[in-house]
């Protein structure tokens, strides 16, 4: 037998999206519960066979962004940007794409290798719209599985999509998230003037210093640099007349939303005689004279029904 190749997913996501079912059906009992290194964080490694290849999965904190430095997001953020994983499986809840997406997009930037988990896809079908993830594919460009973790369904597909990125089966050139000509124009200014090495996507990076991210200002010791940064950032706020943080966050949220819009379907409701009753009798006007009607009817049938059954039952008796 060949020797197992090893790669490492790991599993991002908002909370409550069913990133720990996901990772429960992936390693089984398979698993490793401690802290992260200094933290009081759990943190959850499980492991898996699935041919030939053995597959470390790590389950990382439930956050919304990369924005507001809790320990949960720098433990996220650092993970995948120092330890880099081979392929981060990012669980969407296909009840709140947009906000979702949100954070999907902010692991682009951060140049995480992805495959989208769209989870709860059940639940969704069950309401009054339904997600085109073959469009939502091409948009993003980015491999989507529908899944509905709970009861396993997509599972096997999310490890054959992560194994196929992996090997470079599919040519992974994800959506390139732009901003507006002001804020490109001094974030490339500074991609050439800021030119030490990091562990940080240089792009990524660039960006959290115009906004200001204490942790990632922290690693820039040229004073003159940090003047540069601090002098664009103020440029930005002049001309936008807001915070650069809520700028770009503004930006994502747009770009989330769009995407949404085009990819949420609402579905063609077929009016069934129930709901033909309904807006009928619970109509705010009409529903009053139809139960005024009723009324007239149901006792109508008591007493008019009910004299002639009194009298046949009479004369049986």
């Amino acid at each position: 037998m060949g020797e197992e190749k090893e790669l490492t997913i790991a599993l991002a996501g908002n909370a409550n999206v069913g990133k720990s079912v996901i990772f429960n059906q992936l390693t089984g009992s398979h698993q490793i519960i401690g802290n992260w290194p200094g933290k009081t964080i759990e943190k959850r490694e499980g492991y898996l066979i699935y041919k030939g290849y053995k597959i470390k999965v790590v389950d990382l904190p439930g956050i919304y962004s990369f924005s507001t430095y809790s320990e949960e997001e720098l433990i996220s953020r650092d993970f995948i940007a120092k330890e880099k994983p081979d392929v981060v499986i990012n669980v969407v809840d296909a009840l709140h794409l947009e906000r979702n997406l949100f954070f999907t997009l902010q692991l682009i930037e951060l140049e995480a290798k992805l495959v989208i988990a769209l989870n709860q896809i059940d639940l969704l079908e069950k309401s009054d719209f339904t997600i085109d993830s073959n469009k939502l594919e091409n948009i993003l460009n980015i491999p989507i599985v529908p899944t509905v973790a709970i009861e396993g369904k997509g599972i096997e597909k999310l490890i054959e999509k992560c194994i196929e990125i992996y090997e470079g089966e599919i040519k992974y050139e994800p959506i390139k998230i732009e901003y507006g000509k002001e804020v490109e124009e001094r974030v490339n200014e500074l991609i050439k003037v800021v030119s030490f090495d990091t562990s940080y996507p240089k792009r990524w990076f660039n960006i959290k210093l115009l906004e200001g991210d204490e942790k990632i200002k922290k690693l820039v010791r040229d004073e003159k640099i940090l003047e540069i940064i601090e002098k664009k950032s103020k440029e930005l706020e002049e001309i936008h007349g807001e915070p650069i943080s809520l700028i770009l966050t503004q930006e994502k949220y747009n770009l989330s939303n769009k995407i949404t819009s085009e990819v949420l379907i609402k579905k063609e409701k077929r009016v069934n005689i129930s709901d033909f009753l309904d807006k009928i009798f619970l109509h705010p006007i009409f529903g009053y004279f139809t139960l005024i009607i009723s009324l007239f009817l149901i006792f109508y049938l008591i007493f008019k029904f009910g004299n002639f059954v009194s009298r046949y039952l009479e004369s049986f008796f």
